[in-house]
């Protein structure tokens, strides 16, 4: 009896460990995966980091017993933080750890780097880290007390498909992400939203920092907006760095849209292919593309998100957009959007620039400051799901 004892013990204990999902452990798409319940460390890593503490409360730890400094990177958490700047240095114990303490934080997804020794570095235990252009970071997820409006809940998903194409324009092959909404019907016809990124990011940033397809669902589901295809072209059509890239990348970009991107979504789902039907909206340098390419090409879009962009000049960049007596006839909806702490920083000169001069030529628009995040992530998630997403298409 002993023995059949422990051993229905044993198995209870099994069964309510499989039930706890730890720190990192990939298992389910938790709202908290860097909330340590089970005290393990992620698979390969030599200690866990970070954790983060029910009272939003965070530690970062390294193993670097031969290092001189640790520090946290200036970054996304500064900014939530208010804390300037500057670098938020670590503390080295007898054990060669180093440990940094920080927050609370808000409930949030944050991207950071490390500092060791001076070297910029992705954080080496935690095991959720960017896949981008630019060299990796990691991201910190700060859970409240459920799942926020960006995360994966149990309702019905839409899917995701990565399309590859060859591009006659960059001269290569190119990658496209389409998003499908829960339940689509290739008998009826879509709108289409082309959704682009900033400086260094590829397509599927919008989707693992950006959580599109999750907010999305999620808003279909609390029924805030209408069903709709979401297209992530790679608006990386020049080396970021090029010392032409300002004056190149609007024009090569524009051509990429019109030759390959448009045709491969048409092509490939039932969609309404006019400019009725069409958005392009973006962060940053995607939403300067959004500005520039889509307001010369209004015979492709009437519906524009620009998020976190602008331009100090815009009466002369724009001109023909902002003179053109028959724009608000044109324009269906046209949404200009910044983080609350961006609207302190050097970007909101830009943007300025856009809304001053929309305002002085009478052209409708809804402009919008919000959420608790500068430019970064946190804004442009805040924006598509608050604004963006569930005023498009509301006048179709």
């Amino acid at each position: 009896m002993k023995i059949a004892s422990s051993f229905n013990v044993t198995l209870a204990f099994l069964f309510v460990s499989a039930l706890c999902f730890g720190q990192q452990a990939n298992v389910n798409l938790d709202y908290n995966p860097q909330e340590d319940t089970e005290g393990l460390i992620p698979f390969s890593a030599p200690i866990n980091s970070p954790e983060v503490h029910n009272n939003q409360t965070v530690t970062f730890q390294v193993k670097a017993p031969e290092a001189q400094k640790v520090e946290l990177n200036p970054g996304a958490i500064n900014t939530a933080l208010g804390k300037g700047r500057e670098p938020i240095p670590f503390t080295k114990g007898e054990d060669g750890v180093w440990t940094l303490t920080i927050g609370p934080l808000p409930p949030d997804m944050y991207a950071y780097h490390l500092r060791v020794d001076g070297v910029q570095m992705a954080d080496p235990n935690n095991t959720y880290a960017a896949f981008t252009a630019m060299p990796p970071y990691s991201e910190l997820i700060v859970h409240g007390d459920g799942p926020a409006y960006y995360d994966a809940k149990n309702v019905p998903h839409g899917n995701v498909t990565r399309h590859i194409y060859h591009s006659d324009v960059t001269q290569g092959e190119r990658e496209l992400y389409v998003y499908t909404p829960p339940g689509y019907d290739s008998s009826k016809k879509y709108p289409v939203l082309y959704l682009l990124g900033g400086s260094g990011e590829l397509p599927s940033n919008w989707v693992y920092d950006g959580r599109v397809n999750f907010i999305m669902d999620n808003l279909l589901a609390e029924n805030k907006a209408k069903p709709m295809i979401i297209a992530i072209p790679n608006n990386q059509v020049i080396h970021r760095n090029h010392p032409q890239h300002s004056e190149l990348t609007f024009d090569i970009f524009e051509k990429e849209l019109r030759n390959h991107v448009i045709p491969v979504v048409d092509e490939s789902y039932s969609t309404i292919q006019n400019p009725e039907g069409r958005a392009i909206s973006g962060l940053s340098m995607g939403g300067r593309h959004s500005m520039f390419i889509g307001f010369r090409s209004l015979d492709l879009f009437a519906n524009f998100g620009i998020l976190s962009a602008g331009d100090t000049d815009a009466e002369t960049s724009l001109s023909h957009f902002l003179n053109d007596s028959e724009v608000n006839n044109k324009v269906d909806y046209l949404f200009v959007g910044q983080g609350t702490k961006e609207a302190e920083g050097f970007f909101n000169a830009r943007v300025q620039g856009l809304v001053g001069a929309l305002n002085k030529h009478d052209i409708e628009h809804e402009y919008y400051v919000g959420g608790n995040g500068g430019h970064d992530w946190s804004t442009w998630r805040h924006l598509l799901y608050y604004r963006f997403l569930p005023n498009l298409w509301q006048n179709n």
